[in-house]
């Protein structure tokens, strides 16, 4: 499953659906999908999701690679920080031109 992200002000961000929902746990919400983020929340998602980066950016966010413990797969793992990146730009270009964010599973 995939998970896409979108905002009238910034280009649209598709990611893995594992990783999205985690991301979007850490904003704050549920996870569940199709979600929105009304214009006025998205600063407060945005600095939420930045707490929770800054709290453990090394951390690897690969669920379902994670699970099983395999030392090459954490190595390979691709860092909190990273994945959050390209959702923490749509979420800043939204709060600075007061627009909502919605995700849809594609």
């Amino acid at each position: 499953m995939l998970i896409t992200f979108k905002t009238p002000v910034y280009a649209d961000i598709t990611m893995f659906g594992d990783v999205a929902k985690a991301l979007i746990r850490m904003m704050g919400h549920s996870g569940t999908i199709p979600g929105a983020i009304l214009a006025g929340d998205v600063p407060k998602a945005l600095e939420t999701l930045r707490e929770a980066v800054a709290h453990n950016p090394n951390a690897p966010l690969n669920p379902h690679r994670d699970e099983d413990g395999d030392e090459d797969a954490r190595r390979e793992s691709v860092s909190l920080a990273k994945r959050a990146l390209p959702l923490m730009e749509l979420l800043a270009a939204a709060a600075r031109e007061e627009q909502h964010v919605m995700w849809e599973q594609r």
